[in-house]
């Protein structure tokens, strides 16, 4: 097997999720073959997946449709599953266990369905094994790092928290978590009563750890030349600036692949003079009425430019675009953002050009833009604002031409937009009890937020407009306006988050095919240790991280109000 061939394994079994859509068909014969070669008493149903990584050396085995075993696992004795049930990597599944469908098992987790005597006539290697056995119901959620020892019984519709240790049987419909653990709320109940399992989170060690393979993780993502989101892509211009993002953030400083001075000369020489824009290596920039309508170069108006301020420098020339742009002409291109099928893009469009905007008013003491474009963009927003939801943009639905069903589209641009807009300006947010109760709603659906379906630009795209709305309604404190819902997501999020990290590689961006996929990179490690930053913090525990972003996702504003450096209170 050649290397190519060897790597994509590796990526099924630690991802099987996407197996069905992506694999090659000589990769599923092999799947097949695989799938044969299990040993024992073995029937396997349709659309299943056996990681060549997983030890599977069972007695009996019935893994129902849609099913898989991912990296790593280790399989004995009697295991039979229902429909749709998944053994994420380095679970261990031993003795005699059930599994209803739609069972969702997290990595490093334990079903022990067998244990030893220890009564005081022999040693412990010499007592009988015993097995009562393990059964879990249908459309459970058992986190990462659990415990089920023999003859528990974990009813339908149940959900364990990361770590917990489950010793007695669990009824219908329960949240646990704790070591032992113990029943925190009814599932079908809206908020709980005593907080999940991310409450036990130690995040302290969480912290300690990613800051001590900080420098690790990015000398991997150093080709000798330029930084690469992983090993083996190719070089990037956000690339460079997810580097200095990092080790700001962690260690305090530039990455050490280069002298402080060299970064900041390297991101500087990339902004073009003549439009100021920040072009992809090796592309051509591509302006729509002097400013672009997407691509890379409307998020390195983000990212170099706050690379550059973290750097303690700026940019060399002001973004063009930004500064000549009338009143009038930007109201017209606002007009004409996709909003009723790509609010996303509207969204990051708004993101960019107001971003710009500020840079060139720190740049520029006679004004960053045209008079009274600033004011412009604010007033366009203001009256544009849907009272109903709080946000701009139309929800799309299964017979719209939107490519994204439900609020997906809506929600996220609202993050890009707000970003740069309101939260980098320092100004209040309209409706924000409305855009929470969107938020919410959009949090809860499945498509988007089912257990292993999160990828870092939806988790952040939901944590921040909740950070940011909860912060104007003076809800912080725990005691207001849907708090409770607020803190029960966060900590939902965050005991999923954590367990992602991988040591030594940070954090990869998300399952599927969006951004840059599931595996480890600059790019989700940047933005995964952000959202952490924002959940901790909706939860009243961020100080325990030891750091707080300072870059693109800053949580305070970047100025006050609109006005130019010389009158600034930066």
């Amino acid at each position: 097997m050649d290397h190519a061939q060897e790597q994509s394994v590796r990526h099924f079994d630690h991802c099987p999720w996407l197996f069905a859509e992506e694999a090659t068909d000589e990769q599923r014969l092999a799947q097949r073959e695989r799938q044969r070669s299990v040993g024992g008493d073995s029937e396997i149903g349709e659309r299943c997946y056996v990681a060549e990584s997983a030890a599977v050396f069972p007695d009996r085995l019935r893994l129902g449709d849609g099913s898989y075993i991912a990296a790593h696992a280790y399989v004995t004795g009697e295991l039979t599953t229902g429909a749709d049930c998944t053994l994420n990597p380095f679970t261990t599944v031993r003795g005699s266990v059930s599994l209803g469908s739609g069972v969702r098992i997290g990595a490093h987790t334990s079903l022990l369905g067998f244990n030893h005597s220890m009564a005081p006539d022999r040693p412990v290697h010499q007592q009988p094994l015993t097995s009562r056995g393990i059964k879990v119901g249908d459309d459970v959620w058992i986190g990462s790092q659990v415990v089920v020892v023999d003859g528990v019984t974990i009813g339908d519709h149940c959900v364990i928290g990361a770590g917990a240790v489950v010793t007695k049987d669990l009824p219908a419909w329960t949240v646990a978590a704790g070591n032992p653990a113990r029943p925190l709320r009814d599932r079908r109940d809206s908020a709980p009563a005593e907080p999940s399992s991310a409450a036990g989170t130690d995040l302290s060690r969480f912290a300690d750890t990613v800051r001590a393979q900080a420098a690790d993780l990015l000398a991997r993502c150093w080709d000798g030349d330029r930084y690469v989101d992983r090993p083996g892509a190719a070089p990037t211009v956000r690339a460079h600036c997810d580097a200095v993002e990092i080790a700001d953030l962690l260690l305090g400083r530039a990455p050490e692949q280069l002298a402080a001075d060299e970064h900041a000369g390297r991101l500087r020489a990339l902004q073009d003079p003549l439009t100021g824009l920040v072009p992809e290596f090796d592309e051509p920039l591509s302006l729509d009425e002097g400013f672009p309508g997407e691509g890379a170069a409307l998020y390195h108006v983000l990212c170099v430019g706050y690379a550059l301020d973290l750097l303690r420098v700026s940019f060399p020339h002001p973004v063009r675009g930004v500064r000549e742009m009338t009143a009038r002409q930007l109201v017209g291109r606002l007009e004409a953002l996709p909003w009723r099928d790509g609010a996303w893009g509207a969204g990051a469009w708004i993101d960019a050009w107001a971003t710009g905007a500020h840079w060139n008013l720190r740049g520029d003491e006679d004004g960053g833009a045209e008079p009274g474009t600033l004011e412009a963009l604010f007033g366009w927003l203001l009256t544009r604002a849907d009272p109903w939801t709080g946000m701009w943009g139309t929800p799309g639905t299964p017979s719209s031409s939107s490519s994204e069903a439900g609020r997906l589209q809506v929600v996220n641009g609202y993050y890009r937009l707000t970003r740069g807009s309101f939260a980098q300006f320092g100004l209040p947010v309209p409706h924000p009890e409305r855009v929470v109760d969107a938020v919410l709603d959009h949090s809860r659906d499945s498509r988007y937020f089912g257990a292993g379906r999160e990828n870092a630009c939806n988790v952040l795209d939901v944590a921040h407009p909740l950070w940011l709305c909860t912060r104007q309604l003076g809800t912080g404190g725990g005691d207001g306006y849907r708090t409770a819902e607020i803190r029960a997501w966060a900590e939902r999020q965050l005991s999923a988050a954590l367990p992602h990290w991988r040591d030594g590689r940070g954090f990869g961006f998300g399952p599927g095919t969006a951004g840059p996929g599931p595996e480890s990179g600059l790019q989700g490690t940047e933005m995964w240790l952000a959202i952490i930053w924002y959940l901790a913090d909706l939860l009243g525990r961020s100080d325990e991280l030891g750091y707080r972003p300072r870059g693109i996702h800053r949580p305070e504003p970047a100025r006050s109000g609109l006005r130019s450096r010389s009158d600034s209170e930066e």
